[in-house]
């Protein structure tokens, strides 16, 4: 049994118990259980919104709270957004925009966390309340700042200068600016892998504009990145998609 379940039981016995000796309090196990074990919309039961520890230490939070399932790890600044779909026993896959695994979920709202250093899943526990993950308005001044932050990071990444550029309105500032992180990300991702610089040596402009579904493309030296304002953090390709399309060059 795992930290998480050995937690739950041990709350729900203690439930039990307070309402064997309080007969007018039998309400409160009944909130209890539905709070831990409540289904919402299909997904498995469990909390919709908490901060999870792996086995191997990695802390994260996951938000089911808003129509699209998100995971963000503490250790970096990306916010995955997951896709569920059905596994057999009544779990529940979430996957990456890749179409990768990244956790299992089982009906009662036990979870396995799935990482390139652990294909096979590791255990997560419940380790308390997080805040939802959101997405701020930005101003024009703040959005230029992160731009120039991501370009400069991605140079130093790639040995040479990678302007970014922008067609932004105030729907879409924050999330060009969420995807201006994004590729510096994969950018020092791929400067870290073999061969990685001399991909990155092709691309010497990044351009982002809004469209009605997100995509990144290569052509020539320009990275093209359409954002979708009205799919919120949906709207814009994770890293890993980046480093893709860096890859293959489309």
């Amino acid at each position: 049994m795992t930290a998480s379940r050995r937690a739950l039981s041990a709350a729900l016995l203690c439930a039990a118990a307070f309402a064997a000796t309080q007969p007018a309090s039998a309400g409160v196990t009944d909130r209890l259980r539905d709070s831990l074990f409540r289904h919402r919309g299909g997904e498995p039961s469990g909390m919709p919104l908490a901060r999870y520890v792996s086995e191997e230490g990695r802390a994260f939070v996951l938000d089911r709270t808003q129509p699209a399932p998100m995971i963000k790890f503490e250790d970096s600044p990306e916010v995955w957004v997951l896709v569920p779909s059905p596994a057999p026993r009544g779990d529940v896959v979430y996957r990456n925009d890749m179409g990768e695994p990244v956790l299992r979920a089982t009906r009662l709202g036990g979870f396995t966390l799935f990482s390139d250093e652990r294909p096979s899943g590791e255990a997560v526990s419940l380790a308390g309340a997080a805040q939802p993950l959101r997405m701020l308005a930005l101003s024009p001044q703040a959005l230029a700042e992160r731009m120039l932050q991501a370009s400069v990071r991605s140079g130093r990444a790639a040995h040479h200068p990678v302007v970014f550029e922008a067609e932004a309105t105030p729907a879409s500032a924050a999330l060009i600016a969420d995807a201006a992180t994004l590729v510096s990300l994969a950018y020092l991702r791929l400067a870290g892998a073999d061969g990685g610089r001399a991909l990155l040596a092709r691309v010497g402009k990044v351009q982002f504009m809004e469209g009605k579904k997100c995509s990144v493309a290569i052509v020539k030296d320009v990275m093209r990145i359409v954002v979708a304002p009205t799919q919120g953090l949906a709207g814009r390709p994770s890293s890993d998609r980046i480093s893709k399309a860096l890859r293959i060059g489309s």
